[in-house]
């Protein structure tokens, strides 16, 4: 398994061109560390993920008709995420307020083609 997932969460996509922070709002119960422990329901685009500053995926569609209008030279555009489901694998083992935790070792799925990853967990303590 891996560790626990908490609010501020550090996360990677490969799209993208700086990291960013996870937000919890699936629940507030749980803590670890005195923060609260992400779900795997904590996916919602511009609400637990922000943007990864700029993108350079192609299969967004905001980078693709700037790189056209540009003659073929790849250009970035803000990115916004466009996650299609929760994070996965989800594991059974911990449940926060009737939820499976969000672990280290998930990931999430931008439809546009990268797939988010978790770089620091936020904590250090909860293993499981």
């Amino acid at each position: 398994m891996g560790v626990i997932v908490v609010t501020g969460a550090m996360m990677l996509c490969p799209f993208g061109t700086a990291p960013a922070n996870l937000s919890v709002t699936s629940q507030s119960v749980v803590l670890a560390e005195g923060k609260a422990v992400a779900t795997i329901q904590d996916s919602a685009p511009n609400v637990n993920i922000p943007g990864f500053g700029m993108c350079s995926s192609l299969a967004n569609p905001q980078v693709a008709s700037a790189t056209a209008a540009a003659l073929g030279v790849l250009t970035l555009q803000p990115c916004v995420p466009a996650v299609a489901g929760t994070w996965l694998p989800a594991q059974t083992v911990c449940l926060a307020d009737g939820k499976p935790c969000l672990t280290s070792d998930a990931a999430a799925i931008c439809s546009y083609g990268g797939t988010l990853s978790i770089v620091d967990a936020g904590q250090k303590t909860v293993i499981i």
